[in-house]
Order: C-alpha cells, then sequence, then structure tokens
C-alpha cells in the first residue's frame, strides 16, 4: 500500500469515528476515559497538535470544535451528564 492510500485510509477510519461518537451522545465522555483511556476530547486535543505539528495555528477550543462540529460548551450542555461518583472514583483511580 502506498502513503497517500494509508493517509487516505487513515483519516476515512478517524471520520468514522468522529460520526460514530456524534451519533452516540449517550456515551459519556467519562465512561470513555474509565473505559478505554482516551474520549472525544483527546481526539479534539489529538487534532490540534497535529494542526500545531504542521504549523497551523490552532486552539484547544478551536480543536475540540473541529472534532465536536460545534462549539464544546454548546455539546456539553446537550450531551453531557453529571458523572456519578461511582464513574468519577473509578476515573480517579486510573487517572490522578
Amino acid at each position: 500500500m502506498d502513503d497517500q492510500t494509508r493517509i487516505e485510509l487513515e483519516a476515512a477510519a478517524f471520520r468514522r469515528l468522529r460520526d460514530h461518537l456524534a451519533e452516540r451522545p449517550d456515551v459519556q465522555n467519562i465512561d470513555m476515559m474509565n473505559l478505554a483511556g482516551f474520549c472525544r476530547n483527546c481526539l479534539g486535543r489529538w487534532y490540534q497538535e497535529a494542526a500545531n505539528d504542521r504549523g497551523i495555528a490552532m486552539t484547544k477550543e478551536e480543536g475540540r470544535e473541529a472534532f465536536y462540529g460545534m462549539p464544546y460548551e454548546d455539546w456539553r450542555a446537550l450531551n453531557q451528564t453529571e458523572a456519578s461518583k461511582e464513574q468519577k472514583d473509578a476515573f480517579s483511580a486510573t487517572h490522578d
């Protein structure tokens, strides 16, 4: 496989993951962090870091908006619920 095809396939897989997560707002970021060690915010940060690595100025908020398809605070107000004590404890056990 040539490099260009590999890059296109990786980009297509990323877009599919982004779209899948957009279709599943019921899956909370804290649950993703607890189970997989990453969440939508991580993906937005990785997007931002990739842009910055290529000399493209992008803030954390701009990276999140690129991933969420809207400002993060808007997505959060629409979809994020308060984390339970159990979710917070699980997060603390692995990420603090």
